[in-house]
């Protein structure tokens, strides 16, 4: 029985951006849009881009998502606090030093907090592969 993780989940926590673009819902979308096919990821609706502006008003931004067929890709600003977050999660491996690349060039950060998880350590790829749900206490 061959297992392994389901894959990986880059999340890039980015500060002092170019503060133009991270406010830009056309150019976010595009963004959204291009990346996909830029990091060898299956695109399975367009991008669903929206300005925010909620209960609190200094949180105000764009958010965004992507669906890819490996899982999604997504994207979260906060204009006045000069502050996006970015994820990309797959069941296909992806270059992640890459992906962070273009992110933090295109967004001209300064500053990023980078996290990687290794998700679905026991993922079966197969029906064969499953394993019973022992519970925990």
């Amino acid at each position: 029985m061959v297992r392994s993780e389901f894959g990986p989940h880059l999340m890039l926590d980015c500060r002092g951006c170019n503060l133009e673009k991270i406010s830009n819902l056309e150019f976010v979308f595009k963004f959204m849009n291009e990346l996909p096919d830029r990091i060898g990821m299956t695109k399975i609706t367009q991008p669903y881009v929206f300005p925010y502006e909620g209960l609190i008003p200094e949180d105000r931004g764009i958010t965004g998502t992507v669906i890819i067929a490996e899982s999604h890709i997504t994207f979260h600003s906060f204009v006045d606090k000069d502050y996006f977050f970015f994820d990309v999660f797959s069941c296909k491996h992806f270059d992640v030093d890459a992906v962070a690349k273009i992110v933090t060039e295109t967004f001209e950060v300064q500053h990023v907090e980078r996290h990687e998880a290794t998700r679905g350590l026991d993922f079966p790829r197969s029906l064969e592969e499953r394993v019973p749900l022992v519970a925990t206490v």
